[in-house]
């Protein structure tokens, strides 16, 4: 049965499943709807929200080189351990909206920390913020059962942020663990959320 986390909450991935070989790490949102009446609604339609999820591999908890990030311009590590299904540019759908697959019995050992964060593409530009999401989750899937393992829904008000760090999996005395985190920050970009690492 899938774990509901609460923000802060740490759980092991492989204490009682050694034989957990490959994950998915699924996330979701919505945008939240906006009525539009009067004047305002003959100016057009926002654009959408196109948010970016993206993974990045830490060793020593610090970012080494930017080859050791995986988002939709580098889709794939270049260990093959980490990968990327590929961009969603609104949102829209039931499920997960973007997907990173963690082989993590590819991981090799220098690595003991997947961070994995989601921006807003151009925020700043578009004037948008997560208080104009809804539903943001980030899920963890075993991908020989296809069962969920756990759950985080942010629940929190990040009106303002541009940025959300979801969540981390890392090493710990040879097992791999998942910590949910939720902070918003007001980065920009990839770039700017890889620094913080560094």
């Amino acid at each position: 049965m899938s774990i509901s986390l609460q923000k802060g909450q740490k759980i092991s991935l492989t204490k009682d499943n050694s034989s957990l070989d490959k994950i998915i790490l699924g996330l979701g949102w919505d945008q939240a709807s906006e009525e539009k009446s009067g004047f305002f609604s003959m100016l057009g339609k926002k654009a959408n929200i196109d948010c970016d999820a993206t993974a990045m591999l830490l060793q020593n908890g610090k970012m080494i080189d930017k080859k050791d990030i995986v988002y939709f311009g580098n889709l794939k590590h270049y260990t093959n351990s980490v990968r990327h299904t590929g961009d969603n540019l609104t949102g829209e759908g039931d499920g997960d909206d973007e997907q990173i697959i963690v082989e993590l019995k590819k991981v090799p050992q220098n690595y003991d920390k997947i961070v994995i964060v989601v921006n807003i593409f151009k925020a700043k530009d578009r004037k948008q913020h997560f208080g104009m999401i809804k539903n943001a989750f980030i899920r963890l899937i075993d991908t020989k059962t296809n069962k969920e393992m756990c759950r985080y829904n942010l629940t929190d008000d990040y009106s303002g942020c541009t940025a959300l760090i979801f969540g981390e999996v890392y090493r710990h005395n040879e097992e791999w663990k998942f910590n949910a985190i939720g902070q918003g920050t007001t980065d920009d970009g990839i770039g700017e959320l890889a620094a913080r690492y560094k």
